[in-house]
This record gives structure tokens, sequence and C-alpha cells, in this order.
């Protein structure tokens, strides 16, 4: 299933919140991504809708196993391609800029052949 780019974006923030933090409001992703906290209650509103998250009374945002998985699959893909640009000699800000972009455009049959070439080459795919 295919989801706007936006979506991807807010899944792989609640992901990265929740791993760095251990639970995750509205006004976190705000803070994170610099978005207004309208923009931010819209989105989680149509992500909720969607069946990718959860809030419970408190404001507290879960991801469903179907959002988890998205957002697990972009934090994938951008760590992969940022260390994968760093590792070729682009800049840091660069990088992790680009794979931002790459990582909902790429197919998941090239990001595969990707990470195949880059652990029989590398030895081991980054963290």
């Amino acid at each position: 299933m295919k989801i706007q780019e936006s979506a991807e974006n807010y899944l792989e923030t609640i992901l990265i919140l929740l791993k760095r933090k251990g639970n995750v409001r509205s006004i976190d992703i705000a803070s994170e991504l610099d978005y207004s906290k309208p923009s931010v209650s819209v989105a989680m509103k149509n992500l909720r809708e969607n069946g990718y998250i959860q809030v419970d009374g408190g404001g507290y945002i879960t991801l469903t196993e179907q959002g988890r998985k998205i957002a697990e699959t972009m934090y994938e893909r951008h760590t992969i391609l940022s260390d994968m640009l760093i590792t070729l000699g682009v800049d840091q800000k660069t990088a992790v800029e680009d794979a931002c972009r790459i990582e909902h455009v790429i197919s998941s049959e090239s990001f595969e052949a990707l990470k195949t070439h880059i652990k029989k080459h590398a030895g081991r795919l980054p963290e």
C-alpha cells in the first residue's frame, strides 16, 4: 500500500521519538519537525483515521502494527541511505537531506539490491 510522503515522514518521526523518549504527543512531533501544532493535529487525525496510529485519552501516540511497519521501513531506508552517502564522501547535512527524499521514491527492489551490495562489500549494514 502506497501512502503519501508526508504520512511516511510523520510515522518515521513518531518511531524516532518513541525510541528516544519512550512516549510521544503531538507537541513533540511539532517541535521535532518545526511544524505548527494545528498542522500536526490534522495529520495525526488522518493517520488515526487510516489506522496507522492510536491516540489515548492523555494524547499519547502509539503506532499500530501497520504504522510501525511503514515507520520502520522508512527509518531503515533513511539510515542506510544516509550512511551510504556519507561513506561516499557526501557531507552529513546533504546526505541526510538527500536520503530523506530518496527513501520515499526508491523501489523495494532497488533498495534491497543496495542492501545486498553493502553487505557483500562492507561486511555489515549500519545500525
